[in-house]
């Protein structure tokens, strides 16, 4: 008989053992070893090892064989699946057309994006305070363009962290596939902490470069240059999307994997989730509202989706007001805040998650067990969350924390007035903090009665002399104070921090895992619908209200605040105790909260009655449209 060319072989996955072809016959695969796993005589290899052999005789009287369950077509076109940009296809760049090079691309785009956003956004909130003026009122209508950017932001960082997941876990073996969206978002978690960091440092510089100020980076009134860090990330952010763009719809030698993956989805009771496994399902508008109806009936899903939710209320909120509880507690600047934020969330928040998928691959958990590990993490933190009972004194304030001379100052009452600084006429509008000789805070040098001003040539900071109400009792001459806040000696720091690293670790520790847990508790086709359904519900309800709940139960515990045009602005100083035990209940309630979701998540999953062969299961009908295809041919084989 004549040899079928590559065009006219179809070729489609029985088990593990057999090809079948449209000729309705059947040839053991043969790598030295026959169909009854014995190897071949003398070991050389049998004739359907070359492709100069036919792989069967066809038989022209048989009908061709009708495909049973499990039975699907491997399809890959080398052109299709070739890595450029249409017909522009270079060799050279082919050898990136594999899952650690699109990886490595996604890792730099989510590195970018976690900068950008949850580093720098959160990094200059810390400084921004605008003055009471005409000139800041009319820089309020610029309030809307931060707000279209941030609009921008989330328009691009959700097909980010749902498609590219997706294309992460479609492309690579299932055990592997926990690792490589761990490394995804080890990169996403790393960014903001680099935000921190690179942040920092530019908050350092003044606004207007090259211009001198006599302002200090510690006055609250300081902006620094908070637009270099926007610029630089932008501009690598376009282009890192080029390379991202020439990748095709799936790589080669992935559709293996997806005929060979076994399928853990949740099964619902009216057994509509079968509705999933139809070849055409998704492919027009009219299936919008069943595959939204699946996913509501499917318990597990919505309820992984509620623990997610609270988890990233407690992610956002720590991550926008983290650097300012530390900056409080610490009595830091706003920059040493940050930096210092930064340095608990590289290996904390990176290391977590990076763990996280670890485990998964490890353990090789399926999807109850998966559910199990989130709960364990999520108890843990909860645990480890009652160190915020703990907290550190405030640096005693004169007019705030306590009286001028010492004496305790009743609670709610401010008198930032008193006889030593009373002929001085001292504003409220400027508060530049300066610490005096004898260990107390002042609003500013006015506030603490100095009249001259000098240089510290060690550390470049102003001294400020002379200063009438600072006790002349602990050092001989006049008073002195020094810009900038008095530096804390809390014992209680070293403790205080190694539990704020634990909570971190294990709040990210159950990321990757839950998300490992909604991708296999959906069907195959509805995976990339999940993911968006669950971005769209974590962001609804954990991202956005997640800073503005911790941000209310924070201000709760402001000492003094900013005089804005008669109306209340910014917080110069918050009561440490009350900071604390506010932060301690807003995490316990969401803590709580997505302990008990994943405790129903996991009582309520409901998984496949029995294990059947590979790509037997709704997994390998992600196959099932090649059934049409005329041109297939067996993708090149890549190992992960």
């Amino acid at each position: 008989p004549a040899r079928p060319t590559g065009a006219e072989k179809h070729i489609c996955l029985a088990n593990v053992n057999h090809f079948f072809t449209d000729d309705g016959c059947s040839t053991p695969l043969s790598n030295g070893v026959g169909s009854s796993g014995a190897p071949s005589p003398s070991g050389a290899p049998s004739p359907s090892d070359s492709s100069a052999e036919p792989l069967c005789t066809p038989s022209p009287a048989q009908d061709p064989t009708p495909l049973e369950e499990g039975i699907k077509y491997v399809s890959a076109q080398g052109e299709e699946l070739a890595c450029g940009w249409g017909a522009f296809t270079p060799g050279c760049l082919q050898p990136c057309n594999t899952s650690k090079g699109v990886l490595f691309f996604l890792c730099v785009a989510s590195f970018l994006q976690g900068m950008t956003v949850n580093g720098f956004i959160n990094t200059v909130i810390t400084s921004i305070d605008l003055p009471c003026s005409q000139a800041a009122s009319s820089l309020s209508g610029y309030r809307f363009v931060f707000m279209l950017g941030q609009f921008l932001h989330g328009m691009g960082a959700t097909p980010l962290y749902t498609l590219g997941v997706t294309y992460l876990d479609e492309n690579v073996k299932t055990n592997y596939s926990p690792v490589y969206i761990a490394v995804f978002y080890t990169a996403a978690i790393l960014g903001p902490a680099a935000g921190y960091l690179v942040g920092g440092m530019f908050l350092n510089i003044y606004t207007e470069i090259g211009r001198e100020t006599d302002m200090a980076p510690e006055n609250t009134l300081w902006v620094g240059a908070w637009w270099i860090g926007f610029l630089g990330a932008g501009a690598a952010s376009l282009l890192i999307s080029i390379p991202i763009l020439g990748y095709p719809q799936r790589l080669p030698g992935s559709q293996r994997y997806i005929v060979m993956r076994v399928s853990e989805a949740h099964q619902l009771k009216d057994g509509s989730h079968k509705k999933a496994l139809d070849p055409d399902f998704g492919k027009t508008v009219k299936d919008l509202p069943r595959s939204v109806l699946l996913l509501l009936k499917n318990s597990t899903f919505i309820f992984l989706c509620l623990a997610g939710a609270t988890e990233a209320t407690l992610i956002a909120g720590m991550s926008t007001f983290g650097p300012k509880f530390l900056e409080s507690q610490f009595s830091l600047s706003a920059s040493e805040a940050a930096t210092f934020f930064g340095y608990l969330v590289v290996p904390a928040g990176g290391g977590g998650t990076f763990l996280g998928g670890f485990l998964v691959n490890k353990l090789k958990l399926r999807c109850s067990g998966i559910i199990k590990l989130c709960l364990l993490c999520t108890v843990s933190s909860l645990l480890a969350i009652f160190i915020f009972f703990i907290h550190c004194p405030n640096m005693p304030m004169a007019g705030v924390t306590q009286m001028y001379d010492g004496s305790a100052l009743p609670g709610g009452h401010l008198n930032l007035t008193a006889a030593c600084n009373a002929q001085c006429g001292c504003l409220h509008g400027t508060y530049s903090p300066v610490c005096g000789t004898d260990g107390i805070m002042y609003y500013s040098p006015c506030h603490a009665g100095c009249k001259s001003v000098s240089v510290n040539l060690r550390n470049g900071k102003k001294v400020y002399q002379e200063c009438s109400c600072v006790d002349k009792a602990l050092l001989p001459g006049s008073g002195k104070a020094e810009a900038g806040k008095c530096t804390s000696s809390c014992a209680k720091k070293p403790l205080l921090l190694c539990f704020i690293f634990v909570v971190i670790l294990f709040t990210f520790l159950s990321s990757i895992p839950a998300l490992t847990a909604t991708l296999r508790c959906v069907s195959e086709r509805q995976r990339s619908f999940a993911l968006g359904i669950q971005w769209i519900v974590v962001r609804t309800l954990g991202g956005i209200p997640g800073p503005i709940a911790f941000g209310s139960m924070i201000d709760k515990s402001c000492l003094l605040w900013q005089d804005q045009c008669g109306e209340q602005g910014s917080c110069y100083v918050y009561q440490n105790s009350a900071m604390s035990r506010y932060t301690l209940i807003t995490g316990l309630v969401y803590k709580v909260l997505g302990t008990t979701f994943f405790i129903v998540a996991c009582l309520l999953y409901k998984p496949p009655p029995s294990e059947s062969p590979p790509g037997s299961l709704d997994a390998s009908e992600r196959g099932s449209r090649d059934l049409q295809e005329h041109k297939p041919s067996l993708p090149a084989a890549e190992d992960i």
